[in-house]
């Protein structure tokens, strides 16, 4: 019988949220995982994170964090300074063994009839950003599977196609419908953006077709501490508590 998947993305090198994400979701009966993308960047944890994820055995795809710590003969200018500051950090910080693993990772997947991807379907190596219906559209030209799951944005959402027409909803518990096409933001893990520090990430249901959306608090403060030992900018540790 099929079990419930996790769907686990921009982690961010946040050891502790991912820690509390996968003990809640071993608790709900979780044996199957997917990773959306972005394991690395912004926190203090890359190498834990990536080997993490790794164990798991899991789908994983590519994010933009990890795109540019792998491949580090890029230049990272097209990112804010202080993504691009952290991105350095990391190159200096990952295993090879996690560098490897990183750079192999594909833009997207489609595994037990889910489609994956870190940002867009059109052009998922050009890191779109997904935050309203009309930039949901084109990715769904490029969707054939009914449910596919994605990251990058940091703000969990859902976007639905039925008869041509895409609407954006806010995060709630729903049954997909037969005929409709879902393109689900499934939050981010490590460093939420839509104004609430929990972790986020989503459960589905293959035999009910449900998917269940999950926020859990964490040791914030001491994910803080690790920012600031590390060296990194206080900014990253005052953001984690604000959830922007």
């Amino acid at each position: 019988m099929d079990q419930l998947i996790a769907i686990i993305g921009d982690i961010h090198s946040n050891l502790e949220a991912l820690n509390v994400v996968l003990d809640d979701a071993k608790t709900l009966g979780v044996t199957n995982y997917i990773c959306v993308g972005d394991i690395v960047g912004y926190n203090a944890r890359p190498n834990e994170c990536c080997d993490i994820i790794r164990n798991l055995g899991c789908v994983t795809v590519c994010g933009n964090h990890d795109h540019y710590t792998a491949a580090n003969t890029e230049d990272s200018n097209d990112f804010h300074p202080l993504a691009a500051k952290v991105i350095e950090w990391t190159r200096q910080q990952i295993s090879p063994e996690n560098l490897d693993w990183l750079r192999k990772l594909p833009y997207s997947a489609i595994i037990r009839g889910i489609t994956v991807v870190h940002s867009t379907l059109d052009g998922p190596e050009h890191w779109g950003y997904v935050f309203e219906a009309v930039e949901a559209e084109p990715s769904f030209a490029y969707q054939h599977t009914q449910l596919c799951f994605h990251g990058h944005t940091h703000v969990p959402a859902i976007f639905e196609m039925h008869a041509g027409l895409v609407n954006r909803y806010d995060p709630v518990d729903f049954r997909l419908v037969l005929g409709h096409k879902y393109f689900v933001n499934v939050g981010s893990v490590g460093q939420p953006r839509d104004g609430d520090p929990r972790a986020s990430y989503c459960i589905y249901n293959p035999i009910q077709h449900t998917i269940h959306f999950r926020r859990l608090p964490y040791d914030l403060a001491k994910a803080q501490q690790q920012i600031l030992d590390a060296g990194l900018p206080r900014h990253l540790a005052d953001r984690l508590a604000a959830g922007t």
